[in-house]
Order: C-alpha cells, then sequence, then structure tokens
C-alpha cells in the first residue's frame, strides 16, 4: 500500500468514538455505519477491534443497556408481518416514540445475497426521523434471525430508541429464536392458511406473548380466533397470550393490539419477568460468542485432531462421546 492511499484512508476511517456518540444523538448514518460494522463482524471468532471498541463504548454509555423495548414479530410467510410491522410503527410514533426496526430477510445459500423487501415495504417510513428500519439478510442464520441482529439491537438501544420493532425471516416452524430476544413475542396467523394447526404443532403457542389473526376480513378469520383462543386456554401460566384480529393494511386493530401489548409490559414488569427477561438475552448474547470463539478454537488449533477422531468413529473403534471427551481435553 502506497503512503499516499495509507493517508488517505485514515483521514476517511471513522472515529469510533465520535461515531458512537453520533449514534447516540440519533443520527441515521453513524447508526449505519455501526450497524455494518457489526454485520460485517458477524459470527467471527475474533472479534476486530473496532467491534470490540464499537461494544465496549457501547456498554459504558449512561443510557442503561437493554432499556429499548423490543417486540418481536413472527409467523409463516405471507401473514402480513412487514404490515403489521408499519402498522406498530405508525401507532407507536402517534404516541412520540421513537421507533427502530430491523427486518430479517432471508439470504441466498449460493450468494448469500437477500431482496431485503422488508424495507420496501415500508418506504412510508423512510424519511421520518423518529423511525429507523434496517433490513438485514439471515446469511443462513437459523431460527429466523441473524447473527447479527443481537448487536445490531444493542447500536439501536443505545441511540435512544424507544421501541425496537424485531421482524423474522418467516420460514416456518423453527423459528423461536426470538422469543429468547424479546420482550414480547406477537406470532402472527392468517385465516384458510392453517397457521392455527401449525401453531400448536411447532410449539409456537409457548413462545407467544399474543396472537394476531391478520387478514381478518377474510373467511375463517373468526374460526382460526376460536382455535387459537381454545388452544390458550390449555396455557397453565400466569399469562395467557391475548389473540387480536386485525386488518394491518388497513390499519385496523391497531388500538386493540396496543392495548394487549401494554398489557403484557405492565404483566412483565409488575411479576420481575421483564428483568429475568434481560439477564436471559445478556446470558444468550455472552454464550454466542463464548461459543463462536470455541468454534473456530477447535477448527484451527484441533482441527487434524477433530478430523482423526472422526476416522476413528467412522471405523468403529471409539464413540461419539468418548470422542468428544478426547477433544475437550485436549482444549484443557
Amino acid at each position: 500500500m502506497s503512503e499516499q492511499t495509507a493517508a488517505t484512508r485514515a483521514r476517511t476511517a471513522p472515529d469510533l468514538g465520535e461515531l458512537v456518540e453520533q449514534a447516540r444523538q440519533g443520527r441515521p448514518r453513524a447508526v449505519a455505519r455501526l450497524i455494518s460494522l457489526v454485520e460485517n463482524a458477524a459470527g467471527s471468532a475474533v472479534p476486530s477491534a473496532p467491534l470490540r471498541a464499537v461494544m465496549a463504548a457501547l456498554a459504558t454509555g449512561a443510557r442503561r443497556p437493554y432499556a429499548a423495548r423490543v417486540i418481536g414479530l413472527t409467523g409463516s410467510p405471507g401473514v402480513g408481518k412487514s404490515t403489521a410491522t408499519g402498522m406498530l410503527i405508525r401507532a407507536f410514533r402517534r404516541r412520540g416514540a421513537r421507533v427502530g426496526v430491523l427486518a430479517v430477510d432471508p439470504s441466498s445459500p449460493f450468494t448469500g445475497g437477500a431482496l431485503l423487501g422488508d424495507r420496501v415495504r415500508m418506504q412510508e417510513h423512510a424519511t421520518d426521523p423518529g423511525v429507523y428500519i434496517r433490513s438485514m439478510s439471515s446469511r443462513g442464520h437459523l431460527g429466523g434471525l441473524a447473527w447479527a441482529t443481537p448487536q445490531a439491537l444493542r447500536v439501536l438501544d443505545a441511540a435512544g430508541c424507544d421501541v425496537v420493532l424485531v421482524e423474522t425471516v418467516g420460514v416456518g416452524q423453527a423459528e423461536v429464536d426470538v422469543a429468547r430476544l424479546a420482550d414480547t413475542t406477537v406470532v402472527l396467523v392468517a385465516p384458510g392458511m392453517g397457521d392455527e394447526v401449525q401453531a400448536a404443532k411447532a410449539g409456537i403457542l409457548e413462545v407467544a406473548d399474543v396472537f394476531v389473526v391478520n387478514k381478518a376480513d377474510r373467511d375463517g378469520a373468526q374460526s382460526a380466533v376460536r382455535e387459537l383462543r381454545s388452544m390458550a386456554g390449555l396455557v397453565d401460566a400466569p399469562w395467557r397470550p391475548p389473540i387480536v384480529p386485525t386488518v394491518a393494511a388497513r390499519g385496523e386493530g391497531a388500538d386493540d393490539l396496543m392495548a394487549a401489548l401494554d398489557k403484557h409490559q405492565a404483566y412483565l414488569e409488575e411479576s420481575g419477568e421483564a428483568e429475568r427477561r434481560r439477564l436471559a438475552r445478556a446470558r444468550d448474547e455472552i454464550e454466542a460468542v463464548a461459543l463462536a470463539a470455541l468454534r473456530s478454537r477447535f477448527a484451527n488449533l484441533h482441527g487434524d485432531r477433530l478430523d482423526a477422531l472422526a476416522a476413528r468413529l467412522v471405523a468403529g473403534e471409539t464413540d461419539p462421546y468418548a470422542a468428544a471427551d478426547d477433544l475437550i481435553a485436549a482444549l484443557a
């Protein structure tokens, strides 16, 4: 690299401290650059020095981490998650809240790219300075979220968002990671799609804090509400998820949905569940980083040992538990 090129990069390289401070002031460009930084480092077992510096700076600000209210929206493709997200943005903006949106789109298994169509469907909010919308590619990460979603959420939290809406990929029954990230998980279903049956079969009933039967102007909506209400009645827990019919494309049911979300938030605070969920989220975040580092250590330092153990397992000379014990002993 020439001295001139190095000098040019030095002048254009962002000052991370300044970037974090600008993000705290809610400046969209700074927020975008920080989220790009964490996305580019997603899944890296050895986080870059800038990423570590950003995370450290975000953790030491005046605003308490995990202060933003996090609402997750999940459901099958076609139920109207993006439309419902747009409806909630309008409702929270009417209250004067600053809203962040993390919309996760599925990525190509070949190129890693994504259409990022959720942002296209929310263009009406693009010019609102009180709304920040970020589409993220899942990059092959399972569970409905991207690997970098928790770190991006941390950036939006530090940027002063009062509410962060996290919209999942929408790939079906395995999409439960959002329940570990959100304070309130909203599961959307639509009449005529068999979603109420899928909810019971997939165990989503256990992760839903609020059910939304969207497109409630269609035939079968009342039947879907009844079936979900019957299933919710089987839940033996302090909180039973309410079922809210909506027609998100027309904004119908927005007030009822907001009332259900507020009621759940009040329950979280009064029961102490809110703090428990924040602690669980922090624990999961630490664990994910630590496990990524361990996987890299396996690959870099003990790849040959792992290959040899795999060969022994295939040859019938050992069992998977003994092989795993051998590998773990090598890390000690």
